[in-house]
């Protein structure tokens, strides 16, 4: 062999990615843009009170009401020990409770308190914050254009069953 040919690629040639990703240009950047983004809105949610992920739980039951814990974690697609801690933490923070369901006693009822209604105007402002942050720079054109991309891939994604749940 050559030494041209044990080489590592010019990151040059490469356009800067790893050589395995080589053939996923697209999905290493997806990748690495959902990182990012999930970081910025970590950051932003830390700065009112939440740990990423909390948001997704509030926003289920702002939109839905008291809900089963047990649906909750399938609408919120996360695992039921991660859901539970989320949940604790909340409630310690006086943004859910929990009480037994009048209908089947060994479920449990989760909804948002009232004292949460500052918290929703908040993570409202964290997600438009993030929005202005990731779209910095795009024109209206741009951004309904990659709203309507981000769909096909999601579809995409989804699967010929096309269940794709989202919190």
């Amino acid at each position: 062999m050559t030494a041209e040919q044990t080489a590592p690629a010019d990151p040059a040639c490469t356009g800067g990615l790893p050589g395995a990703a080589l053939g996923g240009p697209v999905s290493h950047a997806v990748s690495r843009i959902a990182r990012l983004h999930r970081t910025t809105a970590g950051r932003l949610l830390r700065g009112i009170g939440l740990y990423p992920g909390q948001e997704f739980v509030m926003m289920h039951l702002w939109d839905n009401g008291a809900v089963r814990q047990s649906d909750l974690i399938k609408a919120v697609e996360l695992d039921p020990s991660t859901v539970t801690k989320m949940l604790q933490r909340l409630e310690q923070a006086g943004h859910v409770s929990r009480r037994p369901d009048p209908d089947d006693r060994r479920a449990v009822l989760v909804e948002a308190t009232d004292a949460s209604c500052g918290l929703h105007h908040a993570v409202r402002d964290a997600w438009s914050d993030l929005e202005e942050r990731t779209l910095a720079g795009l024109g209206a054109d741009e951004r309904v254009e990659l709203t309507r991309l981000l769909a096909k891939v999601e579809a995409n994604l989804c699967g010929d069953d096309g269940d794709c749940r989202t919190p």
